[in-house]
């Protein structure tokens, strides 16, 4: 077989196994959004069998015998290539699968999907206890991933490496420390200043369908094609691209907190453009994927922070917001409003966080998880320590477990190694930002 031949058939195999993967891709984002609560067990059952069906089809032996003989080829020369890319990148997630047995990919497939479930209710029921056997089962299988993946004896870096390749725990930790250094004291200088904007002008009366039809609004305006997507409601927000075509976000509404659908809107909007700038011709190779999470999250946190929190944007926006919010925003000026969606104040919800704090909060889940997978830290004693770090780090403690340790879903969903993106996504998005404004200006 010459080389193009076979670099078609593994474009192909690679194609089906994509197919394979959005079509789970689709059931989870039905999962969190419209699925009624007796549907779960089925669910389960569901998103292990596709686990299995993509774990086979993306670890047959013939794609490691296409990918040998590719790797030989002078198709490859040009490593810029999209064909090098392509081999180059499904090597590495080739061999990364290859490594796992499909009863362990399935047995994830299914705890997680019940276990994201039975952590709303924990959630919702401030109840701990409720969630602990399964995230005991999820830390316990995660394990046995990093270990069948292999690591340095660092189990954590191997799952790491799925969502940025070539990071590990200890560069983090030192850019974790680096941002500590400054962000903590800073934080005390603003707290101390004395200066408080008046942010309780976004706590007053916003009704959520008129929220609703802002938030349409918004993503149409900055360019989300509701063409290739739909936004609908959720209990924590996400994006969820099922395919070319088909781009997914979600946001959740408070009718007291105006910032809450708003800003979730703008990340998860930021996440979506990424996803429909994407050539579909690439789709189902790395050509037609984002880089890692860390570049994904770069997206959402430059259109949330760098751009909706700028002044100049509000300028646009707040007219329209004092039409379609014409009694809560009467009145108020641009000052206000541009001070009061840059607050800042140590707060227990990671999510609804300010620029200055957002790091602390995940370097708390970094932390945390890290000493889970090494086995330091007992699932049982999550609550606790949780409590602790958030009084060392931003001086306050959660008065339960339903605004601390349950705020995020992440864990029931099996996602260790990824809240780090989000830090690595704020500074990834200050350089594209900084270089952006190099070359066009004062943006």
């Amino acid at each position: 077989m010459n080389a193009q031949s076979a670099y078609a058939e593994l474009v192909r195999r690679t194609r089906e196994a994509a197919v394979v993967l959005s079509c789970a891709e689709l059931l989870g984002w039905d999962e969190l959004t419209y699925m009624p609560p007796g549907g779960i067990e089925n669910r389960g059952n569901q998103m292990a069998f596709l686990a299995g069906l993509h774990h086979e089809r993306s670890t047959d032996p013939r794609i490691g015998e296409l990918l040998e003989e590719l790797e030989h080829s002078p198709l490859i020369a040009d490593r810029e290539s999209p064909a090098a890319v392509n081999v180059r990148e499904l090597r590495r997630t080739y061999s990364r699968q290859a490594r796992l047995p499909r009863p362990l990919v399935e047995e994830l497939a299914r705890v997680t999907s019940v276990a994201q479930q039975e952590w709303e209710t924990a959630k919702e029921d401030d109840s701990f206890s409720r969630a602990q056997p399964w995230l005991e089962r999820i830390v316990s299988l995660k394990r046995d991933e990093a270990d069948c993946l292999g690591h340095q004896g660092v189990a954590y870096d191997a799952l790491l490496d799925e969502y940025e390749p070539g990071m590990t725990s200890g560069e983090l930790s030192r850019l974790f420390d680096a941002l500590r250094s400054d962000l903590m004291p800073l934080l005390q200088r603003i707290v101390g200043s004395g200066r408080r904007p008046h942010a309780a002008i976004l706590r007053r009366d916003f009704p959520i369908d008129r929220q609703h039809v802002f938030a349409e609004t918004l993503a149409s305006t900055l360019g989300f094609d509701f063409h290739r997507g739909r936004l609908d409601t959720t209990s924590h927000p996400f994006f969820s691209t099922v395919g070319p075509g088909d781009c997914r976000i979600t946001t959740r509404y408070r009718h007291n907190q105006f910032s809450e659908a708003f800003f979730a809107t703008l990340h998860e909007v930021g996440h979506a453009l990424y996803e429909q700038g994407l050539d579909p011709e690439h789709y189902g190779t790395p050509m037609g994927e984002s880089s890692s999470l860390g570049i994904h999250e770069s997206q959402s946190r430059l259109w949330e922070n760098n751009v909706g929190r700028s002044r100049a944007f509000w300028e646009h926006f707040l007219p329209q917001a004092q039409q379609v919010f014409h009694e809560a925003l009467h009145g108020v000026t641009l000052d206000e409003f541009y001070h009061a969606v840059n607050h800042v104040e140590p707060s227990l919800n990671r999510v609804r966080a300010d620029q200055v704090t957002y790091d602390l909060h995940v370097i708390v889940r970094f932390e945390i998880e890290q000493a889970l997978i090494s086995g330091d830290l007992p699932v049982a004693d999550i609550p606790a320590v949780w409590n602790e770090k958030y009084q060392h780090y931003l001086g306050i403690t959660p008065a339960s477990d339903g605004e601390g340790c349950l705020q995020d879903s992440h864990w029931a969903a099996g996602m260790f190694g990824y809240f780090s993106g989000y830090t690595l996504g704020n500074v990834f998005a200050a350089q594209l930002f900084a270089a952006a404004t190099r070359e066009l200006g004062d943006l």
